[in-house]
This record gives C-alpha cells, structure tokens and sequence, in this order.
C-alpha cells in the first residue's frame, strides 16, 4: 500500500486504470449474460457492440459524432475567449471582481438545461441554440474559478516585482498570468468534461442530429444497446480530450509552482 500522495510508476497506473475497465466490463457480462438483468433495460456487451457497428456503418454515426464534437467545442471556445480574459481581471483588480463577482456567482448556480426553451424561442432549434447552451454552462464557471486562480498568486512573487521597478500592468503580464496558466489550464480541461453534459441535453431536445439525438431516437425503439454505445463513445471521446490537455499543460507549463 503506498504512502498519502506518494507518486507511483507509469506503468502501474495505467495497469491499475486498465484493471477497473475490466473489472466493470466483467461485472456487466455477468449481469446481463448471466440473465440476471433484462436485456430490454440493459443490453449485454456484445450486443452493443454489434448495435454501435450497425450505426457507424449503415447510419451515418460518425457525422452526428463529428456534429457533436464541433458543438462542444464552439461553444466552449467562445466561453473561454471570452471568460479567460475577465477572470484574469477579476483576480488581479479587486474593483472588477466587486464589480462581476456578484452576477457571476449568481449566474453560475443557475442551470443551461433550464435556459433551453427559452432559448429555443430566442433562437430556434438551430446550431446556435446549441453554442449558447454551452456557453451559459460552462463561462460563468471559467470566470469564477480563474479569478480565484489568479488572486491566489504568491504575494511575495507580485512583491518582487514591484521591488524590481515592475509597473501594474507588468505584473499582470509577467507575474499573475505566467503563474496562473497552468491552473487556467486545468480549469478549461474540468470544464470541457461539463460542456459535453450540456451539449447532450441540449441535443435530447428539438434536434436532429448529434449524439444525443441518437440517444433519444434509440430509446423510443428501446434499443439499449445504441444508447449505451452512445454514451460509451461521449466517455472515450472525453478520455482523450482530456489526455491530449494533460500532454498539452505538461509540454508548455513546466514552470509550475509548487
């Protein structure tokens, strides 16, 4: 048993992480194969994959994959250029931070599924109501967690500056945001995983295509399996989503305090 936050091999963890996954797998056959779920709830893996093949190739899968990545990614990068850049300010000027911070801690509790007819009156059923969907779940939350971010610099790093000859807008540039960036970074990575939510929910209502589209359309059938490769596809997408940013913060923030 290792140690409290003690690190451990490569190797180790993908084998630890790999083992779950099989384990999950494991305990999934023996409920449905083994007859102890009904496969009308809960299709058996085989089943879904043979169901997940059938919609790759005969129903154009891949395009209502491809949709509903570039939906979450649209959405999440207009939040972000837009979210980035007022969190940064709310964290280093304390006037901007009493001057959002009270909208924005209100804003951020109230939730994209229920701005979503509204939204569909403003704006249709269309690719917009989608984007703004996810940019109302996810940029409230970027600016909040990036403003506590940046205010929770070292002092003593803004104190060498200004000991330096360092102006206010200096240390904005070469002290709060080169130390923030990594966190800044993994807070757009744990907010990316939300904007997937919000894109499903918002596909499972007065769309056509899209992932969650073909999860609402397989459950009036109750083709379970459909549904369960559709979710698993969200996961795998997310999974390497979510590597790819890890690779990304390791190669350019390697100046991360500690």
């Amino acid at each position: 048993m290792s140690r409290p936050l003690e690190p451990i091999a490569l190797a180790w963890r993908v084998a630890l992480g790999f083992s779950f996954f099989v384990l999950f797998v494991a305990t999934w056959s023996i409920a449905t194969l083994g007859g102890f779920v009904s496969k009308t709830f809960l299709a058996d893996p085989i089943t879904m994959v043979q169901d997940g093949w059938t919609l790759l190739t005969r129903f154009g899968f891949v395009a209502d994959i491809a949709i509903t990545i570039s939906r979450v990614l649209g959405g999440f990068l207009i939040a972000s250029i837009i979210a980035v850049p007022i969190g940064i300010l709310m964290g280093a000027y304390k006037p901007v931070e009493a001057f959002f911070e009270p909208f924005v801690s209100f804003a951020r509790y109230l939730p994209a599924s229920a701005f979503i007819p509204l939204l569909i009156l403003w704006a249709g059923i269309g690719e917009t109501q989608k984007l703004l969907v996810i940019f109302i779940g996810s940029v409230f939350q970027i600016i909040l967690m990036v403003a506590v971010s940046v205010g929770s610099t070292r002092r003593d790093l803004v104190e060498a500056a200004y000991t330096l000859g360092a102006r206010d807008r200096g240390v904005v540039q070469r002290v709060l945001i080169p130390a923030s960036a990594p966190d800044i970074a993994e807070i757009l990575r744990l907010v990316l995983g939300w904007a997937w939510t919000y894109v499903i929910v918002a596909e499972l209502i007065g769309s056509s295509s899209g992932i969650g589209h073909m999860i609402i359309d397989s459950q009036a059938l109750l083709a379970t399996g459909q549904m369960i490769f559709g979710i698993i596809v969200i996961g795998l997408i997310g999974l390497v989503s979510d590597f790819l940013f890890k690779m990304v913060n390791k190669k350019f923030f390697r100046w991360r305090l500690t």
